[in-house]
């Protein structure tokens, strides 16, 4: 226990520092207030989407500029096809939603964003995502609801299980998220939320060599609930979440899960999700992007798919390149690094 809050800790003064040194470099040109919101407002009215495109391309006598036009809300809805190596082919629709709280435009930009798909492994998932800010970011909303019907594979626990040990294993998934915060200082907040994880239908088709899985000596079970109150410290000094181009996350939450909630058990755990953005140019136009996802559980006896696992955050981004769920176990380390710079000048690839 003392480890893990050490650790959560050395990356808490490691942002706040790098925030601290950004603030004072003169690498970086620093904007006023009225500055910064000039650039968000250019910058929604310039950037341009698939249907931003398509819709030049078919209404070409339309008069109207999309600059001369304030963009209070941002709606998008678009058919999507992929392919990942835990779903095969998938086709859906996803629709998103930019908007501020008051004409404006003082406050963070909010999002709400969902996706309905259905894909080559005969998975149906339906996502709903919201961070939603109230006027002058006095309070902050968070949701992450989701309905699965999810055959997966499994791989065991730990870091060092083999894909050899591929454990398909299906069952409906219920997942509501939700959390509010009220800002207690500039960019600082502090809430409560409640977490419920439920899975249903769960039946285990075994390893293909019929070998006694982890799963099975973990707890197996067909149903598993996991219901909690949480407590949540967050810095946030982004402007968007969307598609930020500089500032500094950081979310501490603690869960604490509940018999008398309707959870299966009693268990806690602890999550530390920090992000620095680091521009490299006056613009935005390029930066450095640093995240780490850290989960450790403190105590009690998680349910098997409640463990921390790659590819289950929020925006599903654990872990990339790796199948979702490729590794499990009770505590998780995580951390990446990019570098990210638009290619057009409308921002539509890059």
């Amino acid at each position: 226990m003392i480890i893990k809050v050490k650790f959560i800790l050395i990356l808490l003064i490691f942002l706040i520092s790098a925030e601290c040194l950004s603030a004072q470099s003169g690498s970086v040109k620093n904007y006023s207030t009225a500055d910064s919101l000039q650039k968000k407002e250019d910058s929604l009215a310039t950037q341009k989407d698939i249907l931003d495109l398509l819709h030049q391309l078919f209404h070409k006598k339309d008069t109207v500029k999309t600059a001369s036009v304030p963009k209070q809300f941002i709606i998008s809805v678009v058919p999507a096809a992929g392919y990942t190596l835990s779903t095969g082919l998938s086709a859906g629709l996803t629709s998103n939603v930019a908007f501020f709280a008051e004409p404006e435009e003082h406050e963070n930009l909010s999002s709400i964003n969902s996706n309905l798909a259905y894909n080559q492994r005969s998975q149906i998932t339906f996502r709903i995502g919201s961070n939603i800010w109230t006027k002058d970011n006095k309070y902050n909303l968070v949701g992450d609801w989701r309905l699965y019907k999810f055959p997966e594979n499994t791989y065991g626990l730990g870091s060092a299980s083999s894909s050899d040990a591929l454990n398909p294993i299906k069952y409906n998934f219920l997942r509501f998220y939700e959390t509010v915060l009220k800002q207690l200082a500039k960019n600082f907040y502090g809430g409560l939320g409640y977490a419920l994880d439920d899975h249903y239908n769960i039946q285990q088709n075994g390893a293909s060599n019929q070998a006694i899985t982890d799963y099975q000596l973990y707890g197996q079970t067909t149903s598993s609930i996991s219901s909690g109150l949480t407590f949540n410290l967050l810095y946030d000094n982004r402007r968007s979440s969307i598609n930020p181009r500089t500032g500094t996350y950081v979310n501490l939450i603690y869960r604490n899960n509940q018999r008398f909630l309707g959870s299966d058990d009693n268990w806690q755990s602890l999550t530390f999700d920090g992000r620095r953005y680091i521009p490299l140019t006056e613009t935005g136009k390029s930066i450095l992007a640093f995240w780490t996802l850290d989960v450790f559980t403190l105590s009690g006896h998680p349910p098997y798919f409640d463990l921390p696992s790659v590819g289950w955050d929020m925006g599903g981004n654990t872990g990339r390149g790796y199948v979702q769920g490729r590794f499990r176990g009770t505590n998780m380390l995580y951390a990446e690094g990019a570098y990210r710079t638009d290619f057009t000048r409308n921002g539509l690839l890059g």
